[in-house]
């Protein structure tokens, strides 16, 4: 199977998950996007949903789907979004996107995360794929050089602006072997809004798509 059916795989799965008559959250990137796709087909089973960027409000708009403001929300049933990478103890890295923060918040308010991915996303340690961290644009170099002090290698992914206005610096060469501890020390660092390490709440449930069908961790 190609990357793109093992995605499709997966977002159709998802669809067990979700609980009939509630707001669910989805996130945003191309298997986020299959998600979306396979929810049209059962839309009229849920209240609504929060999305974690504009991309992902416009194409659920686009079947009808009603989007919610996160503040007029009190309670999400379940977060459903997609991984850049994630270890076995479903501890994530998020961002390649360039929405991790708003996916950070809507994670962080849900019941539930269910994280969705082909297998080429599991890895014995993160760090392979360079960790997206959200940036107010006048501490971008001060933050890039907090960053070279803990190992990394920040790159300025130049000509991206999130949905918040901020930039972000994509940092390579890292090997991550304490996600919890990095995830905080980074967010430490004046100017920075967050980092795409979701390890202090990382996914509750992965679901793998392979060449032999759903695989799920939890």
């Amino acid at each position: 199977m190609t990357p793109d059916e093992k995605k499709q795989q997966v977002a159709r799965a998802a669809l067990e998950y979700v609980v009939p008559g509630t707001i669910i959250g989805i996130g945003t990137g191309s298997t986020a996007n299959y998600f979306v796709d396979a929810l049209a087909h059962i839309k009229n089973k849920i209240e609504g949903t929060v999305a974690s960027s504009n991309a992902t409000a416009e194409r659920l708009k686009s079947y009808g789907i009603p989007v919610f403001e996160l503040n007029s929300v009190d309670e999400i049933s379940v977060y459903i979004d997609g991984a850049d990478e994630s270890n076995r103890y479903l501890h994530l890295i998020k961002g390649g996107g360039g929405a991790l923060t708003r996916e950070k918040i809507v994670a962080a308010v849900s019941n539930r995360f269910v994280c969705i991915a082909d297998d080429s996303k599991l890895v014995d340690v993160l760090g392979k794929f360079p960790l997206p961290v959200e940036v107010i644009p006048m501490a971008r170099s001060y933050v890039a050089r907090q960053l070279v002090k803990l190992g990394g290698k920040p790159v300025w992914r130049e000509g991206v602006t999130t949905d918040n206005g901020n930039v972000i610096l994509d940092v390579h060469h890292l090997e991550i072997a304490e996600p919890v501890k990095l995830e905080s020390e980074i967010n430490q660092i004046v100017g920075v809004v967050t980092n795409g390490l979701f390890a202090k709440r990382p996914a509750d449930i992965l679901l793998l798509g392979s060449d032999t069908g759903v695989k799920v961790l939890d």
